[in-house]
């Protein structure tokens, strides 16, 4: 069969619903396979999710050890929490400025920090306008889907 016959033939099967055509003679033989439409399902990733951060209670016998101690930051707020599973980045780049710091106060639609997630750069963004109180990560650390990622106080 010539080139332009077989182009032919595949014309007019992609213009029916035959999804698989089979034609064979002494010669040569011909089998054209379509596929059934395909069908994609589109997932949007999981949003920042905000949580309020457990408080964590001093035992009696241990306060006045603490008080003699210089004073400790209690942490509270809500966490900023991952939403992918990957790799936490501070900063656009190695030798870059950290996107925040702690006692920062940032606006909401800021970019926070960095997760990359197979070579893909999924910049994490304050939902809120707040102040960081925390830094949960190290850089470059992995990260599971919910971990904390900061510790914030709504403003």
């Amino acid at each position: 069969m010539e080139v332009k016959d077989l182009k032919l033939l595949i014309k007019m099967i992609t213009e029916t619903d035959i999804t698989e055509f089979e034609m064979d003679n002494s010669d040569e033989k011909i089998v054209i396979k379509r596929n059934q439409k395909m069908e994609y399902v589109q997932v949007a990733a999981p949003t920042v999710a905000y949580t309020t951060a457990p408080q964590m209670a001093v035992p009696a016998a241990a306060a006045p050890v603490a008080a003699s101690a210089p004073a400790a930051v209690v942490e509270t707020g809500e966490t900023i929490n991952s939403p992918i599973v990957g790799t936490f980045y501070r900063a656009p780049a190695p030798d870059a400025a950290p996107y925040v710091e702690v006692g920062q106060i940032v606006e909401k639609g800021q970019v926070l920090c960095i997760v990359e997630a197979m070579k893909l750069m999924n910049e994490i963004e304050a939902e809120c306008r707040c102040k960081i109180v925390k830094i949960c990560k190290e850089n470059a650390q992995p990260v599971e889907f919910g971990d904390p990622l900061f510790v914030m106080e709504k403003l």
